[in-house]
């Protein structure tokens, strides 16, 4: 890889985790605020004491953590991760390579050369077998 790639890469990395921390420092901010709002109208005077600002806090969570994953990956996991992803894109571009060579089955041996099964093989001469015998000519 190129020096200018890596750089390339490691920007987009960096901003990636820049995005996430303005997401995160909004969240905590705007749900401070809900909260002290709930307080100061449901336990003041007249207040009937429910907390609401759990609803609208509970989605954008859920959307937070969402972002976490797509920028940090799974904890202690592989999967999402940018050598899973090269990897991925690796076994894709053979797999279109060889759909358009015409050729559908994978890059291994043909699964019958290297089978026993004895059934298979009389099947397969029962195929080929004409039938009527050498004998039944004129």
């Amino acid at each position: 890889m190129e020096e200018q790639e890596i750089y390339k890469r490691a920007k987009e990395r960096v901003e990636k985790k820049k995005g996430f921390y303005k997401h995160l420092s909004g969240y905590v901010a705007v749900s401070f605020f809900f909260l002290a709002m709930n307080l100061a109208t449901s336990f003041g005077e007249g207040g009937d004491g429910s907390l609401w600002f759990f609803y609208p806090m509970m989605p954008w969570g859920i959307g937070l953590l969402i972002h976490y994953f797509t920028v940090f990956g799974l904890p202690g996991s592989k999967a999402l991760s940018e050598k899973w992803e090269e990897e991925e894109m690796a076994k894709e571009m053979a797999r279109l390579r060889r759909m358009r060579q015409g050729r559908l089955e994978g890059p291994a041996a043909e699964p019958e050369e290297g089978l026993d099964l004895k059934e298979l093989e009389k099947e397969k001469e029962k195929e080929y077998r004409p039938n009527w015998e050498d004998e039944d000519l004129v």
